[in-house]
C-alpha cells in the first residue's frame, strides 16, 4: 500500500508540473506574440515614412499558368485519343515617380494565353498551339500637384494586341485633366478631354473620336500580397458605339520566396470590337451597331505566381 501511495504521489506530481511547463509555456508563446506585434508595428511605421519620401517605386508581378495532358484510349470521351494543353503568362509592371511638387506613373500590363486540342485520330486537326489570350496596355500619367490629394495631369494610354493583327486594332488615348489621390495606392483620373486615336484596316467600323477619359488604379503590396485593379474606360462625345471600357484585376500570394500562387481576371466591353468579329470573322455582313450582339468580354487564370 505504501509503494502504491507513492507511485500515485509522484504521477501526480508529474501531471502537475507538467501542467505548470505548458502554462509558463503558453505564457512565454503569448508575450512572444505581443513582441513580434510590436516588431511588425515599428516596422510598418518606417515603411509607411520610406512610401511618402520622393523618389522611385518600381516592381513587376504576375503569374504563369501551364497545363499539358495527353489521353490515350480513353474510350470515355469523344475524343479518345488526344494531346491537349494550355500555357498562359501575364506581367504587371510599374515605375512611379513621386515628388513633392510632381508626379510620374508608368505602367505596363501583358496577358498571353495559348492552348491546343489535337485529336490524334484526325490526321487534319493541327497539332499546334494557338493564340487564346492577346492583350497588351501601357499607360503614363503625369501630375501636377495642386494640393495634397488632387493634380492637374495629362496621360497616354495604348492598347492593342502583339501576337497576331498588332495594331490593327490599336488604341491611343491621350488626355488632359485632373488626377484625385485621396490614397498613396489609388488614383482617379478623371479627363473631360481626351481624344480616342483607333488605329485599324476596317475604317467602316473602327473610328476616332473626342470624348471624356476616366482611369481608377489601385496597387498595392500588403505582406505576402500583391495586388492590382485597373479600370480604364472612355466615354465617346460622338456616339455610344465608339465608347470602351476594360476592368483588369491581378493578385499574387507570395509562398515561399518570389514564388506562390496568382489569379488574373479581366472584363471588357467594346461594340467596335464586337461589330468588327460579327462582320470580319463571323461573316455576318449586314451587321450593323444596331443589331450585333455586343456579349461582355472576359478572361481569368488561375496559377504560379512571381514578383519582384
Amino acid at each position: 500500500m505504501k509503494n502504491f501511495m507513492l507511485v500515485l504521489a509522484f504521477i501526480a506530481g508529474t501531471v502537475i508540473a507538467m501542467g505548470q511547463t505548458a502554462e509558463e509555456l503558453r505564457t512565454a508563446k503569448a508575450a512572444k506574440k505581443d513582441s513580434i506585434a510590436a516588431i511588425q508595428g515599428r516596422v510598418n511605421a518606417i515603411q509607411a515614412k520610406l512610401d511618402a519620401m520622393p523618389g522611385w517605386r518600381k516592381g513587376a508581378f504576375g503569374t504563369i499558368g501551364v497545363n499539358i495532358a495527353n489521353f490515350n484510349n480513353w474510350y470515355a470521351q469523344g475524343v479518345p485519343n488526344n494531346s491537349s494543353g494550355n500555357i498562359g503568362v501575364s506581367v504587371n509592371a510599374y515605375a512611379n515617380l513621386k515628388q513633392d511638387n510632381y508626379f510620374w506613373r508608368n505602367s505596363a500590363n501583358l496577358n498571353l494565353q495559348w492552348v491546343k486540342l489535337d485529336n490524334e485520330d484526325d490526321p487534319t486537326d493541327s497539332d499546334e498551339f494557338r493564340q487564346a489570350t492577346d492583350v497588351f496596355n501601357i499607360s503614363s500619367l503625369y501630375g501636377r500637384n495642386l494640393s495634397k490629394t488632387f493634380a492637374a495631369s495629362a496621360l497616354g494610354e495604348y492598347r492593342t494586341t502583339i501576337l497576331s493583327n498588332f495594331n490593327d486594332p490599336g488604341y491611343l488615348d491621350l488626355g488632359v485633366g485632373g488626377t484625385w489621390t485621396p490614397l498613396d495606392n489609388l488614383v482617379v483620373v478623371i479627363h473631360p478631354l481626351n481624344y480616342n486615336f483607333v488605329f485599324s484596316s476596317g475604317d467602316n467600323i473602327f473610328n476616332s473620336s473626342l470624348g471624356a477619359k476616366i482611369v481608377a488604379d489601385y496597387t498595392r503590396q500588403l505582406g505576402a500580397i500583391n495586388f492590382k485593379s485597373n479600370l480604364s474606360l472612355f466615354q465617346s462625345y460622338e456616339s455610344g458605339d465608339l465608347s470602351n471600357w476594360t476592368w483588369t484585376n491581378s493578385f499574387a500570394y507570395t509562398l515561399w520566396k518570389m514564388i506562390g500562387v496568382g489569379f488574373d481576371f479581366g472584363l471588357r466591353n467594346s461594340k467596335q470590337e464586337a461589330l468588327n468579329y460579327a462582320v470580319n470573322t463571323l461573316g455576318e455582313t449586314d451587321a450593323t451597331f444596331d443589331t450585333v450582339d455586343n456579349e461582355l468580354q472576359s478572361y481569368w487564370r488561375l496559377g504560379l505566381s512571381y514578383a519582384f
